[in-house]
């Protein structure tokens, strides 16, 4: 039985820290799929642009920061 991960709105900084990565890592690694993700707005990312941020670069090593 697979159970589906559910993610929840997090910054930039909150998904640099799920990944143990800087914030200029993070910008590096999102910049091909800049377009794909949409605005970053209010300073957070939506939990469908941070499932399109996991599908890209993985599951992070602290997953729970991430969530829910």
């Amino acid at each position: 039985m697979t159970t589906e991960i559910r993610y929840k709105a997090s910054n930039k900084t909150t998904i640099a820290n799920a990944y143990n990565i800087s914030l200029y890592t993070l910008q590096k690694w999102l910049e091909p799929i800049k377009m794909d993700l949409g605005n970053y707005c209010g300073k957070i990312y939506s939990p469908k642009q941070v499932s399109k941020i996991v599908e890209h670069l993985g599951l992070p090593e602290h997953l729970k920061l991430i969530s829910v």
